[in-house]
């Protein structure tokens, strides 16, 4: 054993000394790197320099550029609350101004909102462009208070829609002009959409007419022009998939109807190829830096229009669920432009182009993009064979997330995911991943072992059975299966009590379905329902447009929400209603250089096996060490070593970490090794999973057998363990999430609270040889944690644990 304290003690001052190393060859990069940067600049200005390729942009650096954005429009609001153009009219481009700032996520009680708001009400206007976008900022701020204007805002937009000739369908400028054009009509589209998701209704005919229009006036390549027949742009090819998305949902052009009292599931479906046929044009014509397209006249590629092009190209990705257009991460590469293009000092954008120059305008289109591009993705939809089976009931998700952003009040987003292009990385950009069809889902074993992945750091499935799929039912199960080989991973009924059944609202007990889930780490992670859900979800759309309500008998009315109900609860038990902003993930390349196993001179941590629920979380010591190696740059063994306390390999490692759920009792023979361990400079780091005083109480009473000449004390709130003083992180304050009483019947909820770090720690010597923490860490670190568990967040988890591990090096 001797020798095993002194492999302890080599190891942590081999890894201090290959840390100070590295923190000494980081010093030198970084004088190697500003000398660098003096000898580009002075190459610069002899105008000898080449080109260098910028270091790719993170999420920070988008928040950032918002914020700088939004502190910039604030600032040059006029003392009345309005913007100007470079003519200076004011009414459309306020409305536009205060739409950006409102995406952005500034409240409508801010006072420059309120200001704008204030002067938008007294406007009136007779041209499209202006009502259109006043019409979408009354319905984002204060739909309730504007009622009486979007009302009458929508009714002019239908008296002014073009009803005859090649422009039938379309808009214009404003009410006398004569021939419609795209950019007006994609407006009032947009607008319209946004009155129905108040609630006010849009007569059938004006959206019958418009899609008419769009479909008729595609250019044969799959473009749209700024007219029918005009040659393509980017821009106007936007506005075009767009409307057909828009207009195709709000006519329930759907696979889903209903027929006197009952409900057909999987009908006929439109298959017109419209929004794909735009989608194929934009993907081979796709760029950032310019509005795809060329001038018919000059054969010239169009410079101007540039951002506007983007706003668009955000519109598409989102409404289609498509994170990649034309095998292009549209929002990455449309940010990293963006956040280049934005002025450092100021804040403020502006583009080549004439109308866009003015930094009002080319301010409020680059935050358009950046805030609405980087809405937290709530779900993703799996691609899989045969075929296109996985793409029934296309307009589920978009209602079901409509739905949802209803319930949390905030803005959301959903996307389709090719698990033949995704990493693991790609998946955990969705928090739960919909497996759906009619037949047995076609998957490769690449597939399979990232999905298995995505659930160990921390993804969430849900199957579904459409079409009386019994196909589907079986291969989802050979699926589970396959993906969860070991024995006490199986598909179980769900019983009444799951959280499953009121997480967000209760579950009419008449129109119940069955649900079957697989408990895995600290939660249920995959839940299946083998009937249909999302043929009701496609069906709720209908819910938004009082006309078409009233045609939906009593009895499906029902069952449509018992289906919106079961499919919130799941994204809300899944998410704890805490969906992510958008990531920026690395390219692939980067990704798998860093990714790679570590072999030698690395850190490793070993697992302590016990019988209390010693793998209900398996991915958080992983997760922990894979997040350590990322940000702190040190050599790490991701795969912590599961050992008995009385395992001679014990010696071998610094720091053993432990978690549980249940009652567990140690054997005389484990209490006296891991007393030994412990006493000669090993470090015992545990919590209880989801606070779980059963598991609280056994460890307690286990190191009074294992120490029983010390106890567990709390560790006091200044403690260098809570500093940066090891090289981790400062933690005076953190969030910890307590499950608040719930009402009966009612949703479930928590409460965030910031607190100082709880743990209890046991000192022998000068040391803290014992560290525990009472509240949930491992749930957290695997994303698992639900509204029902109490502990520290995702961030804070980690950051404790990298603290506790930092301190273990150093003792």
């Amino acid at each position: 054993m001797a020798l095993g304290v002194s492999k302890i003690r080599s190891e942590k001052a081999v890894f201090m000394k290959v840390r100070e190393n590295r923190c000494f060859a980081s010093d030198r990069r970084s004088l190697l790197s500003r000398m660098s940067h003096l000898v580009i600049l002075l190459l610069s200005v002899a105008c000898c320099l080449k080109t260098v390729q910028a270091a790719p942009i993170d999420s920070q650096q988008v928040n950032e550029a918002i914020d700088r954005g939004v502190a910039y429009l604030k600032r040059v609001q006029s003392p009345r609350g309005r913007w100007f153009d470079l003519s200076g009219q004011a009414d459309g481009v306020t409305a536009l101004c205060t739409l950006a700032l409102l995406n952005a996520g500034v409240p409508p009680e801010d006072p420059t909102v309120q200001k704008a708001l204030g002067e938008l009400r007294r406007q009136s206007t007779n041209k499209t462009y202006a009502t259109a976008l006043k019409t979408m900022v009354f319905c984002i701020a204060e739909p309730e208070k504007d009622l009486v204007l979007i009302r009458r805002n929508v009714k002019w937009l239908e008296r002014v829609q073009k009803r005859d000739g090649k422009s039938s369908g379309a808009w214009s400028y404003g009410e006398n002009s004569m021939a419609g054009d795209n950019s007006n009509s994609q407006f009032a589209i947009l607008a319209l959409h946004e009155a129905e998701r108040a609630g006010v209704a849009v007569d059938q005919d004006t959206w019958r007419r418009a899609m008419e229009y769009w479909q008729r006036t595609q250019n044969p390549n799959g473009s749209w022009g700024y007219t029918p027949g005009a040659p393509g742009t980017g821009s106007m090819t936007c506005a075009g998939v767009a409307a057909a998305v828009i207009t195709s949902i709000r006519l329930a052009e759907q696979e889903s109807r209903v027929e006197g009292n009952q409900v057909i599931c999987c009908g006929a479906r439109d298959d017109r190829d419209t929004i794909a046929r735009g989608l194929d044009w934009l993907g081979r014509n796709f760029s950032v830096q310019r509005n795809p397209g060329r001038d018919a006249q000059a054969g010239r590629e169009r410079a101007n229009w540039v951002y506007y092009y983007l706003y668009g190209l955000e519109r598409v990705g989102r409404l289609t669920a498509q994170r990649l257009i034309g095998g292009h991460d549209w929002y990455r590469e449309g940010a990293e432009r963006l956040v280049r293009d934005q002025d450092k000092l100021s804040g403020f954008w502006k583009s080549p182009s004439r109308v866009e120059e003015h930094p009002h305008i080319g301010t409020s289109l680059a935050l358009l993009f950046l805030s609405k591009g980087r809405r937290p993705v709530v779900i993703a939809r799996l691609m899989h064979g045969p075929g296109d089976d996985w793409n029934h009931h296309r307009a589920g998700l978009t209602q079901l997330t409509a739905y949802t952003e209803q319930r949390w009040q905030r803005d959301l987003t959903w996307q389709v995911i090719d698990p033949k292009t995704a990493r693991t990385e790609d998946l955990l950009l969705a928090p739960v991943l919909l497996v759906n069809g009619s037949q047995a889902p076609q998957l490769t074993a690449r597939d399979k072992r990232n999905l298995r992945d995505y659930v160990d750091r921390g993804g969430f499935l849900f199957g579904e059975a459409c079409c009386d799929g019994e196909a589907f039912d079986r291969g989802f199960r050979q699926l589970m299966e396959e993906i969860f080989p070991e024995p006490e991973y199986r598909l179980r009924l769900l019983p009444p009590d799951h959280p499953i059944w009121h997480a967000e609202e209760r579950v009419n007990p008449d129109y119940l379905r069955p649900l079957w889930g697989i408990d895995y780490g600290c939660r249920t992670s995959v839940v299946y329902c083998p009937q249909d859900l999302s043929c009701y979800w496609e069906l709720g759309g209908r819910k938004s447009n009082p006309k078409r309500q009233q045609k939906i008998p009593i009895q499906v009315r029902d069952s449509v929400q018992a289906a919106q109900a079961i499919g919130v609860n799941v994204l809300t038990y899944a998410t704890g209603r805490e969906p992510k902003f958008k990531q920026l993930l690395p390219s692939q390349l980067a990704s798998e250089q860093n990714d790679q196993p570590a072999i030698r001179g690395t850190l490793q941590v070993a697992k302590l096996l016990h019988g209390g629920g010693c793998n209900v979380a398996p991915g958080a010591v992983a997760n922990l060490l894979r997040q350590t190696g990322r940000e702190l740059a040190f050599p790490v063994d991701r795969q912590p070593r599961e050992l008995l306390a009385t395992d001679p390999q014990l010696s071998r490692y610094h720091l053993v970490f432990m978690h549980g759920r249940r009652k567990f009792r140690f054997t005389p023979a484990e209490r006296q090794a891991l007393r030994v361990y412990l006493e000669r400079g090993g470090t015992l780091f545990a919590d209880a999973i989801c606070a779980s005083r059963e598991f609280a109480g056994a460890f307690r009473e286990e190191m009074r057998a294992v120490l029983p000449d010390v106890a567990l004390e709390r560790i006091p709130a200044g403690d260098p363990i809570f500093t940066d003083a090891f090289g981790g992180y400062s933690l005076a304050q953190v969030t910890r999430r307590d499950p608040a009483r719930r009402a009966a019947g009612g949703p479930l909820k928590s409460r965030l609270r910031k607190v100082s770090p709880d743990l209890e720690a046991i000192r022998i010597g000068d040391r803290y040889g014992v560290i525990f923490s009472p509240y949930d860490i491992s749930c957290a670190l695997e994303q698992h944690a639900s509204l029902e568990c109490q502990g520290y967040v995702r961030d804070d988890a980690a950051k404790i644990g990298v603290n506790v591990l930092m301190y273990s090096l150093q003792r």
